[in-house]
């Protein structure tokens, strides 16, 4: 290209790795005007970034909406004298070019919604910031909106386009799609998944071996959540290969409802308080899924899938061991879609909230986009994929947060778990895109690497980036246990980590039952200990309030103690034996001193519709002032 601008009488040059032109020269020579167009090829960010670029052209293929929205970005840079930035985008490969209105303009992964989006585009009536314009050709409009769906397939092959990659059932379904013209017109999803050639050979085998069970996971009637949640307790415990003893089966079924809180709700009052290992609890989930899937509620001609053999719970039909992995797979795909689609059933409709109305309120935080396919390796580099994007909030604590910049997704493995800021295999990771800024600027930091592999797929790695004598990038781990690797052309960088996320910051704004809230503290519930208003839990540094502000019944002089005083801070009074001089007193008091955090769940009522209504999670409060004793009236800032 920059030979071919050359020829033209532009003053051009490109810059990558071993080219003869260093990049701080072509930016010096870009700035002062001697060239007119630098071209970019990224290795370690080596590439433009100076603030007066006004025009952006877009040259390279990618799939990667991040990558795209990050070399977009290398113009939006503020300057004196800029008044515009100009994109021109060249690329018009199929399935990258979908994914630009998808990316700029949030339209769905659905080919009814591209369709959609050149209707308004035609009419001018896309919604833009001021000053903003996007011309896209006619032939580009009519093409667009000749995607119009007219069935399954239709969305399939553009959800398949947008992703790069055969899609799942949860994120058929999460595109929109309807679910139900599938099933009217193929059946089920992996005959829809056959028919769009994506079946490999193994799933193919599995699908004859095990159609009607895949079909009956999929359509299976749920009342409640407790089949699918059965079965993925099941595959953990490699339940296709071997008899799963019941006492078994019913604790890991509690760890996976446990780490799901919304279906927990499903739950009786009688068995929500009890443990895994309690025997009503092994006896409750024997009387209910168990029995569900041994064809206990069935006529008793119908089919079963499952079976008991004397206390295990084990599929009915043999599974050979080539498709085991393959099966399993399968399943866990039509467990996620069943779950998600379940829990979409439990969401109110309404949207209502019964909790402090002030103009920004104190739960105002900055929703990020949570990308749960995105594993950032900390071992080797790990295949992932930033399709299924989510959102999740944090609070202000987290300082200006950007959603165009910053992204959350977690950590794998254990390479970076050492030093003063360890990571850990699991954690959440609030990471930001890194603009085009020189290379030497990373130096030093903690950096989520990506690359292609001889698939085409991404895959990432998450290392401290440094800088030898000769100019050579090395990646290094925290975990002595792993060697340093050099960097490559083949890598480029993603991300800056800016820190680890507290999960109890993911919670902030969600509503818990008074029974879930031990779970967030990696505690097990205990009606003795956590059925009062203020919980102390010493071995984790932490007070727990739990506040009902309309307490009915109590005397009208002492009904209303608790209230907001306004959208920041929170009047809350102690319990009668709390002075400052006493234990709770002094650490509420001195809380930041002694490293305590004190988090405040709050609730408008006891009751919301006749059962007992969820606390909401307002975050760690920080002590303010106080008055009185015995008990203590204190104010806390949220």
């Amino acid at each position: 290209m920059a030979e071919q601008f050359v020829r033209a009488g532009v003053a051009a040059a490109a810059v990558y790795s071993g080219s003869a032109l260093g990049r701080a020269q072509a930016l010096e020579a870009l700035q002062n005007g001697a060239l007119q167009v630098v071209f970019s090829v990224d290795l370690f960010n080596e590439g433009v970034d100076l603030p007066s670029i006004d025009t952006v052209m877009m040259l390279r293929p990618t799939e990667s909406k991040i990558l795209f929205l990050q070399q977009l970005g290398r113009g939006l840079r503020r300057s004196e004298g800029k008044d515009h930035l100009v994109v021109l985008d060249f690329i018009g490969n199929h399935r990258g070019f979908l994914q630009k209105p998808q990316a700029l303009f949030g339209v769905g992964s659905t080919y009814a919604a591209l369709a959609g989006f050149a209707r308004m585009a035609r009419k001018n009536a896309l919604t833009l910031p001021a000053g903003c314009y996007v011309n896209y050709e006619l032939a580009i409009i009519d093409f667009l909106e000749s995607l119009d769906s007219s069935g399954p397939q239709k969305d399939y092959e553009a959800l398949r386009d947008a992703l790069g990659r055969r899609p799942t059932l949860s994120e058929f379904y999460r595109s929109g799609s309807s679910i139900t013209a599938m099933r009217q017109q193929v059946g089920q999803w992996f005959t829809l998944v056959d028919r769009m050639g994506d079946l490999t050979e193994l799933e193919a085998t599995a699908v004859r071996e095990f159609e009607a069970m895949l079909r009956e996971v999929e359509v299976t009637a749920m009342t409640k959540s407790f089949k699918m949640v059965l079965l993925e307790a099941l595959l953990e415990l490699g339940g296709l290969t071997q008899p799963v003893a019941l006492d078994i089966l019913a604790q890991r079924s509690r760890v996976v409802l446990e780490r799901r809180p919304p279906l927990l709700v499903d739950l009786p009052d009688s068995i929500r308080t009890s443990g895994a290992t309690d025997p009503a609890w092994v006896r409750y989930w024997r009387d209910n899924p168990v029995k569900a899937w041994i064809g206990g509620n069935r006529a008793r001609d119908a089919k079963s899938f499952f079976k008991l053999e004397g206390t295990s719970f084990t599929l009915a039909q043999q599974v050979r061991e080539q498709i085991v992995p393959t099966l399993t797979a399968m399943l866990q795909e039509l467990v996620d879609y069943r779950l998600a689609s379940y829990e979409q059933r439990l969401e109110p409709q309404d949207g209502t909230s019964n909790i402090v109305p002030f103009p920004g309120g104190p739960l105002a935080a900055v929703e990020l986009p949570y990308f749960p396919n995105l594993r950032i390796a900390c071992g080797h580099f790990r295949a992932g994929h930033t399709d299924a994007e989510e959102h999740r909030s944090l609070p202000a604590s987290y300082g200006p947060l950007d959603p165009g910049r910053h992204f959350i997704a977690r950590a794998t493995g254990n390479s970076m778990d050492g030093g003063k800021n360890p990571v850990r295999d699991g954690d959440y990771l609030l990471l930001e895109l890194i603009s085009p800024t020189p290379a030497g600027s990373i130096t030093g930091n903690v950096v989520a690497i990506e690359r292609q592999d001889e698939a085409g797929d991404h895959q990432y790695l998450l290392r401290l980036v440094t800088e030898t004598r000769d100019g050579r990038y090395i990646l290094k781990a925290n975990n002595p246990d792993y060697e340093d690797l050099p960097a490559t052309d083949e890598m480029r960088t993603l991300a800056c980590l800016r820190g680890v996320i507290d999960p109890l910051d993911l919670a902030v704004g969600s509503s818990f039952q008074r029974e879930e809230i031990p779970a967030l503290f990696g505690e097990a519930y205990n009606p003795g200990n956590w059925n009062v208003g203020h919980v102390t839990l010493n071995d984790k540094k932490a007070h727990v309030l739990l506040v009902t502000l309309n307490k009915q019944g109590k005397d009208p002089a002492h009904k209303y103690p608790d209230h907001w005083i306004d959208e920041h801070h929170f009047h809350w009074q102690s319990q009668n034996q709390t002075t400052p001089e006493s234990k709770r007193g002094i650490e509420i008091i001195e809380h930041e001193r002694r490293g305590i955090a004190i988090h405040l769940f709050v609730r408008d009522a006891k009751l919301a519709a006749g059962k007992a209504a969820p606390f909401v999670y307002y975050g760690r409060v920080t002590y303010e002032s106080h008055r009185g004793r015995g008990p203590m009236s204190v104010v806390f800032r949220v």
